[in-house]
């Protein structure tokens, strides 16, 4: 009989992390240096150990992890759409800004910056039910930080490496947007060819 022993006595920070984890938050390298290169160094261990507690243990090797949750709940998603359409308009701003998104950690977003974002997408906010700039800002200071996706540094705010979660998707989002504007370029462009071919005969 095979048996698997989780050395527990070796693990220093347990209780931390399962309180981090367990109330839905990322721990993110920046943010939690210390209790990071905690769960870096047994992150095998404490993903079985937390596995056989029926959790399941997210390690991204870009600095943050998570328990990824099924849960379908109405608040969690409600949460979700939240932060994805925050995240969203912040990406696709900075991009316009010509700011390259990899380096989303540098930006500081202060209430100027946010305001400029705000009035730029206010249509799909609104739609959104952000209806005001401080609905918005409380979108970032609210859950972004409770979760683990940001953290205010004096009166600005500094996104983590969880928001890479979002900015994945962003990005597969931009590429499949790029292919179909390609794919309608060349559709359009052999229209033509064909069209001048008929035309010489």
């Amino acid at each position: 009989m095979n048996t698997t022993t989780l050395n527990i006595g070796n693990l220093n920070h347990i209780a931390d992390l399962f309180r981090c984890f367990n109330s839905g938050k990322h721990l993110n390298r920046v943010a939690d240096p210390a209790l990071w290169a905690e769960l870096e160094s047994g992150i095998d261990t404490y993903r079985g150990l937390f596995g056989s507690l029926g959790y399941e243990l997210k390690f991204d090797e870009r600095g943050f992890a998570w328990f990824h949750s099924e849960d379908p709940s109405n608040n969690l998603t409600k949460r979700s759409r939240s932060l994805a359409l925050l995240f969203m308009v912040i990406f696709d701003y900075q991009a316009d800004e010509g700011k390259p998104l990899i380096r989303f950690g540098d930006w500081r977003l202060d209430r100027e910056l946010l305001s400029k974002i705000f009035n730029q997408y206010n249509e799909l906010l609104m739609a959104a039910d952000v209806g005001n700039l401080e609905n918005f800002i409380d979108v970032l200071s609210g859950a972004a930080c409770t979760y683990g996706f940001a953290i205010q540094e004096g009166a600005s705010w500094r996104l983590l490496p969880a928001v890479c979660r979002y900015l994945d998707h962003f990005e597969e989002i931009a590429a499949v947007s790029r292919e179909q504007r390609q794919e309608l370029s060349w559709s359009e462009n052999s229209d033509l060819a064909a069209d001048d071919g008929s035309e010489e005969e």
